[in-house]
């Protein structure tokens, strides 16, 4: 099934690069067009945000994971161009400091799952990524990864979360 992730990503020089990808480019159209809006209203809230990393490859994770920056060893949603991480912009350098909760309500306002709440707001998380924002719901990165699903232009992950909540 052709996908972004098999026509862009896979074939991008940067596929297994240990260093930070920020490039908007290398996410998938819609959400890269619910990020747009995403800082386009936080700017009218008078938050300035920046795409800090986008593309994440498996050797970069793992790099992450043995500095200890990252709970994950392996890759997740990022490396198939379905997330994107937004930091805001203080003195023109990025900032993880302060409450990012707003990117929560913006993040749900556009149809991406937010890593604050990972889409469930009402289910306790222990593991929080408050600038972390992604098209794919959490019940189904399982098929994701294994490479039998992969959102088209419809895909809304709440509903898809929805649907998931039902069938169980």
């Amino acid at each position: 099934m052709p996908s972004f992730y098999e026509d862009m990503i896979k074939n991008d020089a940067r596929f297994n690069s240990v260093s930070r990808v920020g490039d908007p480019n290398l996410i998938e159209p819609v959400t890269r067009s619910a990020i747009a809006n995403i800082l386009d209203d936080a700017r009218a809230l008078g938050i300035e945000l920046m795409i800090f990393e986008t593309y994440r490859s498996q050797a970069r994770q793992q790099e992450l994971f043995n500095q200890g920056a990252s709970k994950l060893r392996v890759v997740g949603v990022h490396h198939y161009g379905l997330a994107c991480d937004l930091v805001k912009v203080v003195a023109g350098e990025p900032s993880w400091k302060g409450d990012f909760s707003f990117l929560g309500k913006l993040a749900h306002d556009h149809r991406l799952i937010w890593g604050g709440d990972w889409g469930d707001p009402s289910v306790p998380h222990t593991f929080i990524d408050a600038v972390h924002v992604q098209r794919c719901a959490v019940s189904l990165q399982p098929a994701l990864f294994r490479g039998s699903f992969y959102p088209d232009a419809q895909y809304d992950p709440y509903a898809a979360a929805a649907r998931a909540t039902i069938a169980v």
